[in-house]
This record gives C-alpha cells, sequence and structure tokens, in this order.
C-alpha cells in the first residue's frame, strides 16, 4: 500500500470518514485518541473490531472524521468505514473475514420522521370522548 485509502461508514444520522495508512495501530477521532473520545468499553470494542477480525491490529494508522448521531451511531459508522477501508488495501484477503462479522452491510435502521396529526411518529394525540 503506497498511499492512504479512505472510505464513509455510516449508521443512523452518523457519517464517520475513515482515512486508513501504514502505521502502528494508532486510531484518532476527531483528533483525540479513540479511548477518550468512546469511553465506554463496548463502544471501543466496535471500533476495534474490524482490524482485531483481519489480525492488522498495529499494521495501519488510522485517521476519522465523524459527525451526526449519537456515540453508538458513530462507533458503528466507524467500523463500517474501517471495514471498507480495509477492503481497499487487500479486497481478497479481508472481505471475507468482514463479511463473515457482518461489517460490509449497512444497517439502514433510521428514526422514522413525525408526521402531522400525530404526537410522534406513529403515536395519536390522546382520545377525549368529552
Amino acid at each position: 500500500m503506497e498511499k492512504q485509502k479512505n472510505a464513509v461508514g455510516r449508521r443512523k444520522e452518523a457519517v464517520a470518514r475513515v482515512y486508513l495508512s501504514k502505521g502502528t495501530g494508532n486510531i484518532t477521532v476527531n483528533d483525540k485518541e479513540y479511548k477518550a473520545y468512546f469511553p465506554i468499553m463496548y463502544l471501543q470494542n466496535q471500533v476495534e473490531l474490524p482490524l482485531k477480525t483481519t489480525e492488522t491490529t498495529d499494521s495501519f494508522d488510522i485517521v476519522v472524521t465523524v459527525q451526526g448521531g449519537g456515540p453508538k451511531g458513530q462507533a458503528e459508522a466507524i467500523k463500517m468505514g474501517i471495514a471498507r477501508a480495509l477492503c481497499e488495501v487487500n479486497n481478497d484477503l479481508y472481505r471475507p473475514m468482514l463479511k463473515k462479522g457482518q461489517m460490509m452491510t449497512r444497517d439502514n435502521r433510521m428514526v422514522e420522521r413525525k408526521k402531522f396529526g400525530k404526537a410522534k411518529a406513529r403515536r395519536s394525540f390522546q382520545f377525549s370522548k368529552r
């Protein structure tokens, strides 16, 4: 790999731009170390999952800019972005592993929009008989 690879990951309202280059395993999210950006262990594991699956934890430096959504959506968007970037590096080797771990599939579930005449997306206002 001679130059950096980049990919986009999305989940709910979060969009993560991932830039992957040869390095020592540093992961930076919005100019912070990822463990400082995601203090919850589960979210840290979500970010690391594609690298652990492909056994490339110490091979690449990753810089991520993520915006929108909440912490869980952002972590899962980063997971997908890293998986897509790894496929750009070596598609034949990494894609089957990542596909088996369901990291190449976009989870398209989003919050349904609120409709007029309703209290929320589907909930009606309270009915008053009298």
